[in-house]
């Protein structure tokens, strides 16, 4: 069997060794000083002002959204564009928040929205803001999306929760909207076993993501910043402001385990890009001599931190004959992710506005993914080379 992923985390052994020494040393398990260190190195490293870590990825996406309605930036029945090729807890919060989700379609190459999906969604729903999802590791042109959208006063912000580490030669996923969320789930570039991660410039956006992750409460912020949200509600003492709640939040909160593991986890990194995309190039290769699989257009993207293998066929019946050699072979797959988002049970229930998106439906009826981690072996690697070959 090749599973999505092998292990929790990367040197397994060693990470489980230094978690048990911390939990029977740490004297304090949750939110503290690990959680801020995580939050400082990821912050340098992604390139950032500022980084705010979650419980999970789903929770900085719900997050990021509250963040912008609590701005008053968005308001109900804003119209929020998002990548129809996605995940749920990308396109819920949308509805969950009173907001319209606009589905936006994307490129069949790149298995992202380009910027030329962007325009024809906006020309049709004039589009307050778009949450675009930066797919298995790849993404759109969004250099051109972000020079777009800044010129067309719509509100730009990323989930990078499967590209952590890619980069384009304008820079890396994640750093191109005001906003951007990573997730540090068992089976992403690195594990935290749950968690999450928001980046920003904003020095508003980051403080409100603070309210947001404790209740909405001002524990967590500077004491510039809950000295001015004091004098703001006229609240004057220290045994008043424990318990004053600012605006809406949830309790998000990170522990010092999902703190520890992210410090641990963020020295591997490095290695576990770079074999993800080269464990991808040399796949790649057999995909491009199968005349019945599409070879993804990767051109514009200077780092490729594949985080799963996509497989897109040429048709239906091709897909079924790939999957069956997969399976047979005791490759674990899934779908492309959740497809066409419009295709979900949910989204009908909640929302009557659909999108024409020809190249998602492709994906939707064509593709599937299997895992790619640094664990693969060199006979997982030649297995799944067998499983794209045209027989």
């Amino acid at each position: 069997m090749i599973p999505l992923m092998k292990f929790t985390f990367i040197n397994e052994v060693e990470t489980r060794k230094a978690l048990a020494d911390f939990l029977l040393k740490s004297p304090k398990l949750s939110m503290d000083v690990q959680c801020l260190e995580f939050e400082k190195r990821f912050a340098e490293m992604q390139g950032k002002k500022d980084a705010i870590l979650f419980n999970s990825g789903g929770s900085a996406n719900l997050a990021i959204l509250q963040t912008l309605k609590n701005c008053d930036i968005l308001r109900d029945g804003d119209r929020i564009g998002f990548s129809a090729l996605t995940w749920s807890t990308n396109t819920m919060p949308i509805i969950q928040l009173g907001f319209e989700p606009i589905a936006v379609d994307c490129n069949r190459l790149t298995l992202n929205v380009m910027c030329e999906n962007l325009k024809k969604a906006h020309e049709k729903f004039r589009l307050k803001a778009f949450f675009v999802t930066n797919v298995l590791g790849f993404a759109g042109d969004l250099d051109q999306i972000r020079t777009y959208c800044e010129k067309e006063n719509i509100i730009l912000f990323e989930d990078n929760c499967e590209a952590l580490g890619t980069e384009l030669e304008t820079g890396k996923t994640g750093n191109f909207g005001v906003m951007s969320s990573f997730s540090f789930f068992v089976a992403h570039h690195m594990s935290t076993i749950e968690g999450g991660m928001v980046v920003t410039d904003d020095e508003q956006f980051s403080e409100m993501l603070r309210i947001v992750r404790a209740n909405g409460w001002d524990r967590n912020l500077t004491s510039e910043g809950q000295i001015r949200w004091r004098k703001k509600y006229n609240i004057k003492s220290e045994f008043e402001a424990k318990y004053t709640f600012y605006d809406l939040g949830y309790n998000f909160r990170p522990t010092e385990i999902t703190g520890f593991l992210g410090n641990l986890q963020l020295n591997y990194l490095k290695d576990n890009i770079a074999a993800r995309e080269r464990n991808y190039l040399r796949l790649e290769k057999i995909v491009a001599s199968n005349a019945e699989l599409l070879l993804l257009d990767r051109s514009h993207l200077k780092v490729l931190s594949n985080f799963a293998f996509p497989v897109l066929c040429k048709s239906p019946e091709l897909r079924n004959k790939y999957l069956n050699q997969c399976s047979g072979a005791g490759v674990e797959i899934r779908p492309m992710i959740a497809g066409n988002m419009q295709r979900q049970p949910f989204y009908s229930k909640y929302t009557s506005e659909l999108s024409e998106l020809p190249d998602t439906d492709f994906i939707h009826d064509n593709g599937f993914y299997f895992g790619n981690y640094p664990e693969l072996s060199e006979f997982d690697l030649e297995t799944l080379s067998t499983c794209l070959r045209n027989y």
